[in-house]
């Protein structure tokens, strides 16, 4: 049999999360909680991960998901839906208009889709395996840059509450030409894109990293954990345009003396 085409299914619960992310986005009595690691849920995070669950038990009844807020349910074949309902809670609560539904399918540890779509930048990515990767009509290719004097570095959050940044991060900085503070899905899809060359992301999650993982790929580009581990379960999230990705990971996980 033909192997299926996923995306059709991902772009139908895209489409749905975005029309309930944008009612709720700059409402003035939106409900927001505390998780238990201290990372905020919203009632929008709730009503997109249901949705999907929903639509999936119509669609494709032998889907598993995984999902951030609802947990695991297993599939009859081994494959399942990976959701992020809102990946950038904390830009969603404070108005920020970057945050996206992180949305993946994987099957024996290998992701085979990716839909990332953020609404209120009015953007969306994809890529399935071996077709290539794509903001909305155009396809993407990483940078050919392969000089650290002229990269564009992006991170995350470094605050202490995630970790703070890996031991080697200063070197880095001290090595590339510009950084930008993104964060979360944004800037993953920017090294996709080509506008950067390098994006760190201390501490992820399966649902931060699966949709991520496989648009850069397919752009042309590597995203590894830390550690260069090639696994959405590794707990971290680096990615770049392939030509930097050895040498960059050289510098965040090697401790030099007097570097921090």
């Amino acid at each position: 049999m033909p192997p299926v085409d996923w995306l059709p299914l991902l772009g139908d619960i895209a489409d749905r999360a975005d029309e309930i992310a944008l009612t709720f986005f700059g409402a003035k009595r939106l409900r927001v909680d505390e998780k238990p690691d201290s990372s905020p849920v919203t009632e929008a995070d709730q009503a997109i991960e249901t949705m999907a669950r929903a639509l999936v038990r119509e669609r494709q009844p032998a889907l598993g998901v995984l999902g951030e807020e609802q947990g695991e349910v297993a599939g009859a074949g081994g494959t399942r839906l990976i959701i992020d309902p809102i990946d950038g809670t904390r830009n969603f609560v404070r108005g920020i208009p970057v945050f996206a539904t992180l949305l993946a399918i994987e099957t024996g540890g290998e992701v085979l889709a990716g839909v990332a779509s953020a609404p209120a930048l009015r953007a969306r990515w994809r890529a399935a395996r071996g077709t290539g990767a794509f903001r909305d009509a155009r396809r993407l290719r990483v940078s050919g840059t392969r000089s650290f004097d002229a990269a564009l570095l992006f991170h995350g959050n470094l605050g202490l509450r995630e970790g703070g940044p890996p031991p080697g991060f200063a070197r880095l900085v001290g090595r590339v030409g510009h950084t930008r503070g993104f964060g979360d899905f944004y800037q993953h899809m920017l090294v996709a894109e080509g506008a950067g060359e390098v994006a760190i992301d201390p501490v992820m999650h399966p649902w931060d990293i699966a949709a991520l993982q496989v648009i850069v790929e397919e752009a042309g580009g590597r995203a590894t954990s830390l550690g260069g581990e090639r696994s959405i379960h590794a707990g971290s999230l680096v990615s770049s345009n392939g030509a930097l990705h050895e040498a960059m990971l050289d510098m965040l996980c090697r401790a030099t003396e007097g570097v921090v």
